[in-house]
């Protein structure tokens, strides 16, 4: 059975800043949906022990002031989040990341912070995994499209509403319903595999594309420049 009408989980966090190992979780929201329609959701608002910038606050929505006053520590919500990641992957449930090596990487890298088990460590040892990432499969089924590949410009593109972008929540729902659109749009390619099968294509399509754009950096701007081909986490 085609996980398409299946369980799936969609991730994302919104966060201080764009660089993982840097970046601190502001909010987390986990969606647990079957065919694309949700059953449960779980959100997460975190004090990030360190300010907001005023460029992420004005883009998710969240001060340092609210953060201070109403978030939980850091520390509990990464181990909440990461606790709760793990839990779906060992039953076997495939999580939706939309550009899975920012989300994923900085969740360890919070959790490395506060000396707490990483999501390898949680799952024994394995990778984390069946990722379902949309950003990833829609470069490679439709690889020539000119223009933007934003989590806005797929659900332009796939037929996906998005109400609030930047929001957690919004934000994990939209990606899980763009792969669902994806499988849908691209049977042989993505819908009819089995989503461990699937998972290991994307470690390839991933690595693929940052070899190519690896190269055309060192082309036209940084002949140093290095992309890191590691996914779903660096």
């Amino acid at each position: 059975m085609s996980w398409l009408n299946d369980t799936l989980v969609g991730f994302d966090l919104e966060t201080t800043g764009t660089v993982p190992a840097e970046s601190r979780i502001v909010t987390a929201a986990l969606v647990e949906a079957k065919g694309g329609e949700v059953v449960r959701e779980r959100g997460w608002l975190a004090n990030p022990g360190v300010p907001i910038p005023a460029e992420a606050a004005a883009i998710h929505g969240v001060s340092t002031e609210r953060a201070v006053a109403e978030g939980r520590p850091v520390a509990e919500v990464a181990d909440e989040v990461a606790a709760a990641l793990c839990t779906h992957w060992r039953d076997g449930v495939p999580v939706v990341v939309f550009n899975a090596p920012f989300d994923l990487s900085l969740l360890d890298a919070e959790l490395a912070r506060y000396g707490l088990a990483s999501l390898a460590d949680r799952l024994g040892g394995a990778a984390p995994g069946p990722v379902l990432d949309p950003l990833v499969i829609d470069r490679a089924v439709d690889k020539y499209r000119k223009g933007s590949r934003t989590l806005q410009s797929a659900c332009g593109i796939y037929g996906v509403e998005l109400a609030g972008a930047h929001r957690a929540g919004n934000d994990a729902l939209a990606a899980l319903r763009v792969a669902i659109a994806l499988g849908r749009s691209y049977p042989a390619q993505v819908g009819e595999l089995d989503p461990a099968a699937l998972h290991d294509r994307q470690v390839d399509w991933y690595r693929d594309w940052a070899a190519d754009l690896q190269r055309w950096l060192r082309r036209s701007k940084d002949p140093a420049a290095v992309v890191d081909g590691g996914w779903p986490a660096r």
